[in-house]
């Protein structure tokens, strides 16, 4: 591992995939020209709309979405997270949900399909079902060693409410945790900052949430405040409810210190669990 600066960008991303590619290039560009070399985008960086005009543009926005983090991360040289894009499978009814992680030179380091999906009646009203459209991934999530960085654990969204997931990926060796949302503006305000703190804490890895902010469409709100915390729980960056991104250092001496001050890694019983 060496030193690096990482960037959660944070977006408001509509129906329009272009003008949503557009604003992400622009986030890429900032965090790079503030010396960033790992950039996360959040999930649904390409489309938040409909169900039907996401199914209808799938095939075509799987290809643009590889194609545009392949000359992203080559053209500012940063190695580049797609927080999740729609991969249409079977007869078109359905897509996966899928993050993909890209290398300076524009070599697929690893992909994963959400397996967790977000099924839930809010009291605010909001009825998601994203079990109607999206079909879960049959993988454990990935962790991927980038050369001269760390070994980075790849997750989406709704996953940050299963620790196994990243109790999976602090043992197969995650130095930090990619947590990518769109998550909801009710939920965000309660749950989001102490779930990430907490999947930071327990697993003493940094953590990088890219986040979709404010109103998308109808009645579809995100909570925002993409964030990079640290392996002690701290919040080293937040980007509060704008367009943006969250930076911060990943330092290297610092998380052998605090893994070596709270060595609950070490200390896990297995064989009784």
């Amino acid at each position: 591992m060496t030193d690096f600066l990482a960037a959660a960008v944070q977006l408001t991303s509509g129906r329009d995939p272009e003008v949503n590619f557009n604003a992400a290039e622009e986030q890429i560009d900032l965090a790079a020209r503030r010396g960033a070399e790992l950039v996360g985008l959040p999930e649904n960086f390409a489309f938040m709309g409909d169900d039907e005009r996401r199914l209808e543009l799938a095939p075509s926005l799987a290809e643009q979405c590889s194609r545009f983090l392949v000359t992203m991360a080559r053209r500012y040289q940063v190695v580049l997270l797609g927080g999740g894009f729609p991969v249409p499978v079977g007869d078109g009814n359905s897509t996966l949900n899928r993050a993909e992680l890209v290398d300076r030179d524009g070599q697929i380091l690893g992909r994963y399909d959400k397996i967790h999906l977000f099924d839930v009646d809010l009291p605010d009203g909001n009825t998601y079902r994203e079990s109607e459209t999206v079909t879960p991934g049959d993988a454990l999530p990935p962790v991927v060693d980038v050369p001269e960085m760390c070994r980075l654990g790849v997750s989406i969204c709704y996953d940050v409410r299963f620790p196994e997931v990243y109790r999976h990926l602090a043992s197969a060796g995650a130095d930090l945790l990619m947590i990518p949302a769109a998550f909801t503006a009710f939920t965000g305000k309660d749950h989001w900052q102490v779930l990430l703190q907490a999947r930071a804490i327990e697993n003493t890895a940094y953590v990088l949430a890219p986040a979709q902010t404010g109103l998308h469409y109808g009645r579809r709100q995100s909570h925002g405040h993409a964030m990079v915390i640290d392996p002690w729980g701290t919040v080293l960056a937040d980007a509060g409810v704008q367009p943006g991104a969250a930076i911060a250092p990943v330092n290297v001496s610092h998380l052998g210190r605090v893994r070596e001050q709270m060595p609950s890694l070490r200390h896990r019983q297995p064989a009784l669990f």
